[in-house]
């Protein structure tokens, strides 16, 4: 670590560096960091890197430790001042990421993915990579910028790069498995997955370990019309085994399954997991996890409505638009892109098809696709809206979809 912190204890910097290891990396154990404050309650950096930890999960512990930061901000460093100033708009009741964004990059790639703002992540990966070319995570975050803007190639090289340089880099590891899925490469796709699948027990989110190589895997059998069994095996076996894990991330473990269950019903295949996705709302009504991820609490407003919890359903819903109404006016409008992708997920869930497709329409899958041409979820949730519509172009995008799926089973066949 090059950036000047201010404390005496070795100990302090250690828990620091390590944390940054761990956070560059996807590394399960950036809780590490709640020991710094321990070494050195003094210390600004300490302090203010424990609040950001604990904001998404304990907000009363974080605001103690981001004012114990702010007490000591005097004798603070000109890194530590600017990493406070970043951090607290980040933790505010009114948080800007724009701000932050400008104030502080270490965190930059996680903050413009959840923006959606690749253009932003760009640039600025182009400008820190010439000053950090012996960096794998730099390239890492490098391809995955150019991999959100569809520069496929680019995105490839650069994944492969940072894979040279470090064969554990997860970063590397997922951007390259999303290229190679989007250009249809499943055969490769598979052969690097099973060379490097090994390191990824070491990484805190179960996208990278199960979602990363999973997802292909469950695409492939449904796909290739392989029996549905293979993908109840992968779910009851790898995602819902996860959370006996002791560092296991409960919402992490949600969302990848939320994604599962989404992705049968798109394919009419869910009623053979009704009785696992009952399980599942179940465990999604703990409102204690609610509000700390867009795309969860939007994912979990299907799942309740799905199983007919209308009643939880609500409540989540007024919330999230009860939170969109406090936030400021410039975020507004953005966020009220994902109000109406909520109550369209809403009403999909309750079997309203028609009046989902209305608020959600058909072009914008259409234009994802001019994007994406070769990813199947895709086609297939095309496919589905014109059949919703009646639209003759269904019978086309059901060619579609079907010479996908059938290619993808004939250059990887799976074997029970």
């Amino acid at each position: 670590m090059t950036c000047e912190v201010n404390t005496s204890s070795d100990d302090c910097i250690a828990s620091i560096k390590s944390n940054s290891h761990q956070v560059l990396g996807y590394g399960r154990d950036r809780k590490v960091i709640l020991e710094a404050p321990l070494y050195d309650k003094d210390c600004v950096l300490g302090n203010n890197l424990a609040a950001h930890y604990l904001f998404s999960s304990d907000i009363s512990r974080a605001k103690t430790y981001a004012r114990a930061a702010e007490y000591h901000l005097g004798k603070a460093t000109p890194y530590e001042k600017a990493f406070f100033e970043a951090i607290n708009y980040l933790i505010s009741d009114n948080m800007d990421e724009d701000v932050a964004l400008e104030l502080h990059s270490k965190r930059v790639e996680i903050l413009c993915f959840y923006m959606g703002r690749p253009d932003l992540s760009l640039p600025l990966f182009e400008e820190i990579l010439t000053e950090n070319q012996e960096h794998d995570y730099v390239y890492g975050m490098l391809a995955f910028s150019l991999l959100e803007r569809v520069h496929l190639a680019e995105a490839e090289k650069a994944a492969r790069k940072g894979y040279e340089i470090n064969k554990n880099d997860s970063w590397a590891h997922h951007c390259l498995c999303h290229v190679l899925q989007t250009e249809c490469r499943f055969k490769e796709a598979a052969e690097f997955m099973e060379a490097c699948s090994a390191s990824w027990d070491s990484c805190s989110s179960l996208r990278f370990r199960i979602t990363g190589g999973m997802s292909l895997f469950v695409t492939w059998n449904l796909e290739g019309g392989s029996p549905i069994s293979k993908v109840q095996k992968i779910y009851d076996n790898k995602m819902c085994k996860e959370l006996e894990k002791e560092d296991a991330v409960a919402t992490d473990v949600y969302m990848d399954a939320l994604g599962l269950m989404l992705r049968l019903d798109t394919r009419d295949k869910l009623p053979e997991f009704l009785d696992g996705l009952k399980v599942l709302a179940d465990c999604l009504t703990d409102q204690k996890m609610w509000y700390q991820e867009w795309l969860f609490d939007i994912t979990t407003i299907w799942a309740l409505s799905k199983v007919g919890n209308t009643s939880q359903t609500h409540v989540l819903l007024e919330g999230l638009k009860s939170r969109t109404c406090n936030m400021n006016k410039k975020k507004q409008p953005l966020m009220q892109k994902a109000i109406q992708l909520a109550e369209a997920v809403y009403e999909y869930g309750k079997g309203n098809n028609t009046k989902a497709l209305e608020m959600l329409a058909v072009r914008v899958l259409e234009r994802r696709i001019k994007q994406r041409d070769g990813a199947p979820f895709l086609w297939h949730l095309l496919e589905k809206s014109y059949l919703m519509e009646g639209n003759a172009e269904a019978v086309v995008t059901t060619c579609e979809s079907q010479c996908v799926g059938i290619f993808i089973f004939q250059v990887f066949l799976i074997t029970p």
